[in-house]
């Protein structure tokens, strides 16, 4: 910080956002806390992929080894109909010409717990659900379930799609008439998905773990409305997904269920179990010379870490409000807003209200542009799945793509690079230059403007 006055941040939901937040935090000295309702954390989800957009920032905190090592390296993505011919491999190589860096898939549960293991245990508190949350005297208050309160002056939402610290901001905001109509409705969404991880595989049985990179496989539903598929990972077990695309009247159902649950982001064991005898048959491709189906992973899973779980679709155009300040919901969008957001509380010269509110609206000015890039580019891929002209046009283009054009479209997509400006600082790579990120450069600027006096 340019003063010795430092906001204590409370960070409500330890997802992967909220993680990440608290590890940048702690490198600045940041004063925060974090509150998650969950009481223990299970080994639920499926993959993700981390590359150049993340990596520059593991490296800088330290954790870039550990990544890649319970990473598997993913050169290629492969496409296949139901009936198992292959639509398209989609190569991912050009990435490390772009960066220096390239794309690896891992296991979420694996990369959760690499990200915990950087929070002290003392700051992250789990079995807290937020009851309430109140401002007074230029403080922010929670009220959590245990009769607990804890006092700061910065409240982040990193809780998910149904954020409670959302919901109690937009309270206070419908109440002075400040609400705008789409953030008031209903949160749609047009997926529900069931993800999970086998155990780790024999590789004589499952040759394809033995493979060096990693495979990455997605089937395309001829006459449903599902895609599914798997990764390889490096431990040597496979995790998948199942995606249910919803239309109008199987959304309206969904929805209706949701709401006779009790969690509102994932149904339970039943739901799960429900959708697995759905599509146990859908099949897929092992190199393994047998006939396999969804079915087979399914029996290999440890059937508490199936899940299933609703994708919203939806990005809200209020993002703070006072003291309040919210995070997005996916794993890579909701870190690369934590990284914004711990240039710029480090870049913050007082923890007043006008700098508070000046710094929140510079987070939403740069982080929006591109959730909402992100957010159009999943829109545009449904469309694969429509049925007639448009999905068979799309898909037409999208597996007869020449390798010119997608180069270009894959150097698009790996522009932000952002890092934290308070951090060493690691020199850029590739042929691609990174976008300019406007919270590491003022990071960066209070972080040099510092130096001399530390040195003294």
């Amino acid at each position: 910080m340019t003063t010795n006055e430092k906001p204590t941040v409370l960070i409500v939901g330890a997802g992967l956002g909220g993680l990440l937040l608290g590890v940048l935090l702690e490198k600045s000295g940041v004063p925060y806390t974090i509150f998650e309702r969950a009481a223990t954390v299970k080994p639920l989800g499926s993959a993700l992929a981390v590359g150049p957009t993340l990596l520059p920032v593991f490296q800088q905190i330290g954790i870039y080894d550990d990544i890649v090592a319970a990473g598997k390296y993913l050169t290629h993505t492969t496409g296949y109909k139901e009936s198992l011919e292959v639509m398209k491999a989609t190569d991912y190589r050009p990435v490390k010409e772009f960066t220096g860096y390239g794309n690896y898939i891992i296991a979420r549960p694996a990369f959760y717990d690499i990200m915990l293991r950087q929070v002290p245990a003392h700051k992250i508190h789990f079995g807290h659900r937020v009851l309430n949350i109140s401002e007074e005297d230029g403080k922010v208050t929670v009220h959590l379930s245990n009769n607990q309160t804890y006092e700061g002056d910065i409240i982040v939402g990193a809780d998910g799609a149904y954020s409670a610290v959302r919901q109690r901001m937009y309270e206070q905001l419908r109440a002075k008439n400040l609400l705008p109509k789409e953030d008031q409705e209903d949160l749609p969404f047009s997926c529900t998905c069931l993800v999970g991880q086998t155990k780790v595989l024999d590789p004589e049985e499952f040759p394809i773990v033995k493979e060096v990179h990693c495979q990455f496989r997605a089937f395309l539903g001829e006459d449903k409305p599902y895609t599914w598929g798997f990764m390889t990972t490096a431990s040597g077990t496979l995790t998948w997904s199942v995606i249910h695309h919803l239309n109008e009247t199987t959304s309206k159902a969904a929805m209706e269920q949701r709401f006779m649950n009790n969690d509102n982001a994932e149904w339970g064991n039943h739901a799960a179990a429900a959708m697995c005898d759905e599509t146990r048959d859908f099949p897929l491709q092992l190199d393994d010379g047998k006939k396999r189906t969804m079915g087979d992973l399914y029996d290999l899973t440890n059937k508490d870490y199936i899940s299933k779980v609703m994708l919203e679709d939806k990005v809200f155009t209020t993002w703070h409000h006072g003291r309040y300040v919210l995070m997005g919901d996916g794993a890579v969008t909701a870190m690369h807003d934590a990284i914004a957001l711990a240039n710029l509380l480090y870049a913050m010269p007082t923890a007043t209200s006008s700098d508070i509110t000046r710094i929140f609206e510079e987070y939403q000015e740069e982080r929006y542009p591109a959730v909402m890039v992100s957010y159009k580019n999943s829109q545009l891929m449904g469309k694969r799945l429509d049925k007639g002209i448009t999905g068979a046009i799309f898909l037409f283009l999208l597996t007869h793509l020449p390798m010119w054009l997608w180069r270009i479209v894959l150097s698009k997509t790996v522009q932000h690079r952002p890092q934290i400006g308070f951090l060493e600082a690691v020199p850029y790579m590739g042929t691609v230059a990174p976008t300019v990120s406007p919270s590491e450069q003022k990071a960066r600027a209070a972080f040099e403007k510092q130096q001399p006096a530390a040195s003294v």
